[in-house]
């Protein structure tokens, strides 16, 4: 579908918006610190993990790739290297390059309650714990704890992994007066929320925001991806019963290996429970959220 301008003059063309042009293709941006090989792996491995380009299909010529993207064929070898490297094409001399496959795993839906979940994620998953330590938090954490400045609380900051491929990094502060009895070892065998639970904590209500990242380096080489892939980062602040907060987590995920799923209710459609799209750049000028 194209979108045309009302203020198209008699006999010129119509403007079309760049995401309506399916067919076409534009030159890819010259972005500092964004290499254009990066960018054309991206939309060539996007294609292939979508299914546009299945198994066995050829991708178009070198030189029909310079065309399209705007780029050089110098560019365009490096991000083919990239996609043989991955497994996800093959390149045979004198015919092209040819899709191995998508590198898509099946999704069945989850059948499991959320508490259910997390004890199958927890046995059925490798822990390493990075770091354990009791010191301040920094000062947006420490805020949203409720705890005086210099306040020492447990950090303590873990990677579960399944045969070897980092599933999520988590980063978690719990107030000292909640996290007696916490260990470095018990932490390595059960969820944090187990232990609190264990150690007389009632949990309550749950407030989460999900939102996307781009890996940094150091969270590239922690979950085993690139620096500037996509990730998902949700953080979470559970509260007792009281309403006193208790733990403040924050977990990174590869969008490529994990997703997230919300069953919502009709009658809590309008509800904070359904979630709250909130646009930054609005409330900064004021407005309210959406």
């Amino acid at each position: 579908m194209t979108t045309t301008r009302r203020d198209a003059s008699p006999g010129r063309a119509p403007s079309v918006h760049p995401l309506a042009a399916a067919d076409a293709e534009l030159p890819l941006p010259r972005v500092p610190g964004t290499s254009l090989h990066r960018q054309l792996f991206l939309v060539l491995r996007d294609r292939i993990v979508s299914g546009e380009l299945p198994t066995g299909a050829a991708l178009p010529k070198e030189e029909a790739l310079c065309q399209q993207f705007g780029v050089s064929r110098i560019t365009v070898r490096r991000a083919l290297g990239d996609l043989a490297a991955l497994g996800l094409v093959e390149r045979r001399h004198g015919l092209g390059t040819f899709v191995r496959g998508s590198g898509r795993v099946a999704r069945p839906q989850p059948t499991l309650s959320f508490v259910d979940e997390l004890r199958r994620l927890g046995a059925q998953t490798e822990v390493e714990v990075l770091a354990f330590a009791k010191e301040p938090p920094p000062a947006q954490v420490a805020s949203l704890l409720a705890l005086a400045a210099g306040e020492p609380a447990l950090h303590a900051l873990r990677l579960r992994s399944v045969k070897s491929t980092p599933l999520m990094l988590t980063d978690a502060w719990v107030p000292a007066a909640a996290a007696k009895g916490i260990t470095r070892a018990a932490l390595g065998k059960k969820a944090m929320y187990e232990l609190l639970l264990q150690h007389g904590v009632r949990l309550g209500r749950v407030v989460q925001e999900i939102s996307a990242e781009i890996a940094s380096p150091r969270l590239a080489q922690a979950l085993a991806t690139e620096p500037g892939a996509p990730l998902i980062r949700l953080v979470r602040l559970l509260h007792d019963t009281q309403g006193k907060p208790v733990q403040h987590l924050t977990v990174h995920m590869s969008a490529e290996r994990s997703r997230i799923l919300m069953e919502v209710k009709a009658d809590a459609v309008n509800t904070l429970n359904a979630g709250l799209v909130v646009h930054d750049a609005l409330l900064a000028s004021g407005a309210a959220p959406s």
